[in-house]
């Protein structure tokens, strides 16, 4: 096997925040129970945060997961027109591209707010991040308990302890079709989320497609503390573990979420019986070697193999993950391990999967796998070039070319 140099990783640190410079309303002792109501099309504000809340009821419909929070007094408001200052991140495109990053299936509580554009919460503070015209990204905070604070959590969440430019140097000698995509995907970053939130959005995701899965991620994020309001998407801080304890069963298979409903209420339950805190038991996890940290996972219900590597790649530091389904099968099967085309996906075949990514990419495989993965998305297909795509679809077996009833399924078993 080829040698690889050392990938530079600078140690994280997470100092104290200071003390927050605006108080955040508490949620309700009792919080009220959410409505699924419609989300207004692109307003031409962005609302800050208000300090009451209520709900305008509207008759439920089960596939539409487009609910917002309404404020009883509309809140202040800044007008779109006025020009955001960006603040630049030093990051370039080919350390972080927005769309190869945030649209791709890692995170489903960011929304495409602007050309380039891309918003959402990083813990309890709201933020805009662009892509600017020299290459670099800026950010601009709508809401921040402290500036400082605020701007260490984004780093910390944007991954940026990790360089993305030598790692793919190191993919790319030893492997010239890597080598070929990086050229024309750069900027693919794996994030490093909240625990509980990945969780959470994970579980959702089980046997799913994308639509649905961002609006039962948006119910469940409605229930957080009100951020604020950006071209017509609001935005809250992921509830706490006390605050989804509320939630019944029954109020999230009304809302649409089916048989995961019972596994987010247990998954909830089982975290809260934790002895050390469920979210403390969560970040733990990040200590441990890769199969102790999905062992654990896969103890929470509705948590299968694939769900429990997604969780340990994109939030738990396990950058070893290969979080294996139909698509990943395929592109194995494809350039790493043709011998196993044509074979069931069995949890031994998905070992075989993993291995093989683990043996070819090294301790950051699956930082490797994310972008082989974002390159079989149809958005970027259409940007590869024609002679790339070509070649690719040669190399595919007539069984790959095949709709499969399963193409969507985590294959995690919880069904």
């Amino acid at each position: 096997m080829q040698s690889r140099r050392t990938l530079v990783i600078m140690k994280r640190q997470r100092p104290t925040p200071p003390p927050p410079t605006k108080a955040i309303p508490p949620t309700p002792s009792t919080p009220p129970t959410p409505q699924i109501i419609h989300k207004t099309l692109h307003s031409k504000t962005i609302n800050l945060k208000p300090n009451s809340h209520s709900f305008r009821k509207v008759k439920p419909k089960r596939d539409l997961f487009t609910n917002l929070k309404l404020p009883n007094t509309p809140p202040p408001t800044i007008p779109i027109s006025q020009e955001l200052k960006w603040v630049p991140l030093n990051l370039g495109k080919s350390e972080l591209y927005l769309p190869l990053t945030f649209p791709t299936g890692q995170t489903f509580r960011w929304k495409q707010t602007g050309p380039l554009q891309y918003t959402g919460a990083v813990g309890s503070n709201l933020v805009s991040l662009k892509q600017l015209d020299n290459g670099d990204v800026g950010y601009y905070f709508h809401y921040a308990t402290s500036e400082a604070s605020a701007r260490l959590a984004l780093l910390d969440f944007l991954n940026v302890g990790i360089s993305l430019n030598d790692m793919w140097e190191v993919f790319s000698a030893a492997d010239s079709r890597f080598a070929e995509l990086a050229r024309h995907l750069g900027g693919s970053r794996v994030l490093r989320q909240d625990p509980l939130e990945c969780l959470i959005q994970f579980i959702c995701s089980s046997n799913n497609n994308i639509r649905r899965i961002t609006g039962m991620v948006d119910f469940v994020s409605s229930l957080g503390n009100y951020l604020g309001t950006v071209e017509g998407f609001a935005f809250h801080e992921f509830p706490s573990l006390d605050r989804l304890s509320q939630v019944s069963e029954a109020e999230l298979r009304e809302a649409g979420f089916g048989y995961r409903a019972k596994y987010i209420i247990g998954t909830v339950r089982a975290l809260q019986s934790k002895p050390m805190g469920g979210v403390e038991w969560l970040a733990s996890l990040r200590e441990l070697d890769l199969q102790k940290a999905i062992d654990g996972l896969s103890t929470l219900p509705g948590v299968g193999p694939k769900v429990a590597a997604c969780v340990a790649l994109f939030s738990l530091d396990q950058h070893h993950a290969i979080p294996v389904d139909t698509h990943v099968w395929q592109i194995a099967t494809r350039y790493l391990i043709p011998e196993l085309a044509g074979t069931r996906l069995t949890p031994k075949v998905c070992n075989r999967v993993a291995d093989a990514f683990l043996s070819k990419y090294g301790k950051y495989a699956g930082w490797a796998q994310t972008l082989l993965f974002i390159a079989e998305l149809p958005s970027q297909k259409a940007i590869l070039p024609l002679n790339f795509s070509t070649a690719d679809a040669k190399k595919a077996t007539p069984s790959e070319n095949e709709e499969t009833g399963n193409a969507k399924s985590n294959k995690d078993g919880s069904a």
